[in-house]
């Protein structure tokens, strides 16, 4: 039987009305930015940066049949460390359900 945890802080809620509540363990990764920004774009005040994601906390070893909902950034992360039951909710799909205050309502399905 397939199982999904979600690690992170919000309820996860797709399109079809299925919801993922939150397990109690979020899973976070830090990051490290580099300023890499031209000379002509730094005299007009812009900023560009690279990142270099660190270990990820709150992401238990993998196990068969489960998958982890992560945020992006964790689930880019993994990818380090050859993590493929890592989804991240497709937020950026056109069939993403918005609110008024464009709020992340719910979404398609997962990236993986």
């Amino acid at each position: 039987m397939l199982t999904i945890i979600n690690l992170t802080p919000h309820i996860v809620k797709l399109n079809s009305g299925k919801e993922f509540p939150p397990s109690g363990t979020v899973a976070r990764v830090s990051a490290q930015f580099s300023l890499t920004t031209s000379p002509e774009l730094l005299k007009e005040e812009i900023y560009i940066y690279t990142v270099e994601y660190g270990e990820i906390e709150g992401l238990p070893e993998p196990e068969e049949d489960t998958f982890y909902i992560v945020s992006s950034m964790v689930q880019e992360a993994g990818k380090k460390i050859r993590r493929n039951d890592l989804l991240a909710p497709a937020t950026g799909h056109p069939e993403t359900i918005r609110n008024e205050q464009g709020q992340i309502i719910s979404v398609p399905g997962f990236v993986i």
